[in-house]
């Protein structure tokens, strides 16, 4: 039995370490959106990052993107910078392959 319910804590561990990651992840992805945004509002770096934080807390709205990509388009548009949501959900995905590479760079 104690087999058993060691496997079951590494399982748990192995989640929960997976879960993080994924966060992490989602997070730094956000982030990275934002700055792109930012650089397409023509922003300067104190309010990039100001603006990048923003979209961080945008996630935290609802489950899923929709969130983030509502914010950044009307964000956007009200910028005057033409844009539309199928160019920010492409941005979304670059940006989660490099939030990806960033973090798995960084934890090695």
């Amino acid at each position: 039995m104690s087999q058993f319910n060691d496997r079951e804590r590494a399982f748990e561990t192995k989640y929960a370490r997976d879960e993080e990651m994924q966060f992490r992840i989602i997070a730094r992805r956000n982030r990275l959106l934002g700055e792109w945004a930012a650089r397409l509002m023509g922003l300067s770096d104190t309010e990039t990052e100001g603006y990048a934080k923003d979209v961080v807390r945008a996630d935290f709205e609802e489950a899923g993107d929709e969130d983030v990509i509502r914010k950044v388009l009307g964000d956007v548009t009200a910028a005057g910078v033409e844009c539309d949501e199928a160019t920010i959900r492409e941005a979304l995905g670059h940006k989660l392959v490099e939030a990806r590479r960033q973090i798995i760079e960084a934890s090695n």
